[in-house]
């Protein structure tokens, strides 16, 4: 039976609306809505899944809208008692960021770029003024920029709170400047579906030229001439297949496909190399890829690949010229789980690959992943992982590849726990751009001067994000912890709390966790983190196997076949935050978004006893439904990260075991809260939607289970910095007020 013919024979109600109190102090409602019942058989490799909820999908029907608008209600109606703490934490936010402020502007093609946020102002504005030269390191030195102060010569390319004026949603998807500084495309979203809308200015005018492109996907860059902008679609499914080219001054509807991927499991993208010799479209899934180039200076000879896909390596590609010879770095996995660099002559890709002659650069090493290589006009710059943490190293192309190549070097920091990644740079700039944090040290931009002659390069410290309210990073202690999985494995874990804190047993504690997509949850610095830490709650990052903090190995260990080791290794680190002595174990609350909300549904199906409360954001958690359908977004795409369950039947079973939507049992779950939003395209509104509607119909307990849906936003929510601290107040307010951790210590 379809979802349409089901739905003509259903009598129930729609929804049993909620009525939201009239005050804020006022009695919630007894009774959440009650969405009908319309079930519809999935049937897969023998096995019969009856989904009751799966109308709910039909995003157009007034009666799905009636429906979520009802959850919205109850949900405010059920945390209306958490208004002030909202309240309170939105301003510990606001009070601590100085909310007028400047990037550090960053060099290119003679002008120096910045963006700019002005207080009361949501959307950045984007800027730059002239940069002088006179051919020596203060050619690279920024312009010093005084928030508040005018900065003179000043050219506003794109003013995003103008932009914004009038719309449910903003968001700038891209932007791009012709090599004469003359033209500036720019992509916006004014719906939260992440397709945008490509205009150009002449910034000598000001005008806007009647160029208009719409449902473009994320990528622009100008050819060099200028003359050309090139652009990615997306296909039915919201999967980016076609690199268009536009010529100013032509009909769109003219514009010609310079590359089409068809593979549906297959992600295509562009960017210019760093010389900006070439323009390079890669085009893989997270197993192996396929890069193909276009040469600036011939591009009638159209794109040239350099290894096919059928050799099945994952390798990104960075051609460039070493003493006048075309040469590609290439950071790749062949023969190398944790990947390694090697330094290849263009012209021998014109070889099958067992000929090819690929020099090593950088040797595969099992305790080291290699995230990618680039290059400036003297140094090779890697991005690594090592003991957790990602840094940069620096290698001079003299004697690269040879028995003559330098010592790499990296900058030295003073923190054990950090993150340090580019931040960009022009090629023939003497400096690299360096962003550093950890978790209690707000980002410095920095900028490294590229050593020679094996010396240790210097650290220009170029600005301190500042932190407002009496902020000082000695009232935080940041620890590496760990877990230990029933497997035996050791799970690292991040533990953030005051220094001040009593270790007595009985604090509240947060476990956070992702661990999807060899994504890692690296150190950083959050403000709003701190709302939580100052309430006496412990905090810990789980750093799950899936995601890539321990190297590919890491990753390989929780996808697929292995997912079911991120939940158990979630529900370890757990384990060990109850049994540390700093926290009551019936205090203890689990967030996690997007994949990581597939985690927080899959935990509290596993062990909902172990949770006051669980926060889930934008979650992943009718996965088996969704991969099942290729025509859905971004569907045959997560083939490669959870296996294809409609062809492979062991995949099938392994998943239903474990997604949480068909695995909602009859026990006492805790508070839960899914966020989602009405236009999110990554994942669709309609999973929190069912999973919070099965929740209720089986759960044994009375703990309150709310739908949280923003009409207007996207997969990452409202739009503008201030949308943005209310949710996140929101979400912190719902976990502290279930873990009694309202006050301020």
């Amino acid at each position: 039976m379809t979802t349409s013919e089901a739905k003509d024979t259903a009598s129930t109600p729609a929804a049993t609306p909620a009525t939201p109190p009239a005050h804020p102090g006022a009695t919630a409602p007894l009774a959440p809505p009650v969405a009908k019942k319309v079930p519809v058989d999935r049937i897969h490799h023998g096995d019969t899944f009856t989904d009751n909820y799966e109308w709910l999908r039909e995003k157009e029907n007034p009666e799905v809208v009636a429906h979520l608008n009802a959850e919205q209600a109850y949900t405010d109606a059920v945390t209306a008692g958490q208004e002030q703490l909202r309240t309170d934490i939105f301003n510990e936010i606001k009070n601590r960021t100085q909310e007028t402020d400047l990037s550090v502007p960053s060099r290119k093609d003679g002008w120096w770029y910045y963006s700019r946020m002005v207080e009361g102002k949501a959307y950045g504005i984007q800027c730059r003024v002239r940069a002088e030269s006179n051919g020596t390191l203060e050619d690279w030195t920024p312009p010093r920029v005084v928030p508040g102060v005018d900065v003179p010569g000043e050219e506003i390319l794109l003013d995003g709170n103008a932009e914004a004026e009038g719309q449910p949603f903003f968001s700038i998807g891209g932007a791009a400047v012709t090599r004469d500084g003359n033209l500036y495309a720019y992509a916006v979203d004014n719906a939260g579906d992440e397709l945008f809308t490509i205009r150009i200015k002449d910034l000598r005018t000001g005008e806007l030229l009647p160029d208009v492109i719409e449902s473009a996907f994320y990528g622009l860059t100008f050819s060099p001439d200028g003359g050309t902008l090139f652009y990615m679609l997306a296909d039915d499914s919201w999967r980016p297949h076609q690199v268009k080219t536009h010529i100013l001054g032509t009909p769109v509807a003219d514009d010609k496909v310079l590359y089409q991927e068809d593979d549906v499991a297959m992600w295509t993208g562009f960017e210019t190399s760093a010389d900006r010799r070439h323009l390079v479209v890669s085009i893989g899934c997270s197993e192996f890829s396929e890069t193909r180039l276009l040469d600036f200076t011939a591009p009638e000879k159209g794109l040239r690949v350099l290894i096919p896909r059928s050799e099945e390596i994952l390798y990104d590609a960075e051609p460039f010229l070493l003493d006048g010879s075309e040469k590609v770095l290439l950071t790749h996995d062949r023969d190398a789980v944790n990947s390694m660099v090697s330094l290849v002559d263009a012209a021998e890709f014109g070889k099958p690959v067992a000929e090819q002659e690929w020099a090593t650069v950088i040797a595969h090493d099992g305790a080291v992943r290699i995230n990618g290589a680039s290059v400036t006009a003297t140094h090779m710059v890697v991005s690594l992982r090592k003991d957790t943490i990602e840094r940069i190293q620096v290698t001079p192309l003299e004697g690269l590849g040879t028995a003559e190549q330098a010592t790499a070097v990296e900058p030295v920091f003073d923190e054990e726990l950090y993150t340090a990644g580019m931040g960009g740079g022009e090629y023939e700039s003497p400096v690299i751009r360096l962003v550093y944090t950890s978790d209690f040290t707000p980002p410095r931009i920095y900028d490294y001067v590229l050593p020679l002659g094996g010396a240790r390069g210097e650290l220009l410290l170029r600005k301190e994000t500042p932190v407002l309210g009496g902020y000082r990073a000695e009232d935080y202690v940041a620890t590496r912890e760990w877990a230990v999985a029933p497997d035996g494995t050791r799970v690292p874990l991040s533990v953030l709390r005051r220094a001040d804190l009593p270790r007595d047993g009985a604090n509240a504690g947060v476990v956070y966790g992702y661990g999807s997509y060899e994504m890692s949850m690296d150190p950083g610095f959050g403000v709003p983190r701190l709302s939580l830490l100052d309430r006496g709650v412990v905090f810990v990052i789980a750093h799950v196997r899936g995601g890539g903090e321990m190297g590919r190995a890491w990753y390989e260990d929780g996808k697929k076949l292995n997912k079911k080791n991120t939940f158990t290794d979630f529900v370890a680190a757990t384990d060990w935050l109850a049994g540390s002595g700093w926290v009551d174990p019936s205090r203890i609350a689990a967030i996690g978004g997007s994949a990581g909300g597939l985690l927080m549904g899959a935990v509290a199906n596993l062990a909902p006893e172990k949770y006051a409360a669980i926060l889930a954001q934008v979650p992943f958690v009718d996965a088996l439904t969704t991969i099942l359908d290729p025509e859905l977004p971004l569907s045959a795409l997560e083939w490669e990260e959870w296996g294809n369950p409609i062809t492979d039947p062991e995949v099938y079973q392994y998943m239903k075991e474990y997604t949480p939507y068909e695995n909602v049992r009859a026990v006492a779950y805790p508070k839960i809260a899914a966020v989602t939003s009405f236009n999110d395209t990554r994942v669709l509104y309609v999973e929190p939607a069912k999973w919070v509607q099965e929740l209720r119909a089986v759960s044994t307990g009375s703990e309150p289970i709310v739908l949280k849906i923003e009409m207007d936003g996207g997969h990452g929510g409202a739009s503008g910095r201030y949308e943005g601290w209310k949710t996140r107040a929101w979400d912190y307010a719902f976990v502290a007020d279930a873990i009694g951790a309202t006050e301020l210590r």
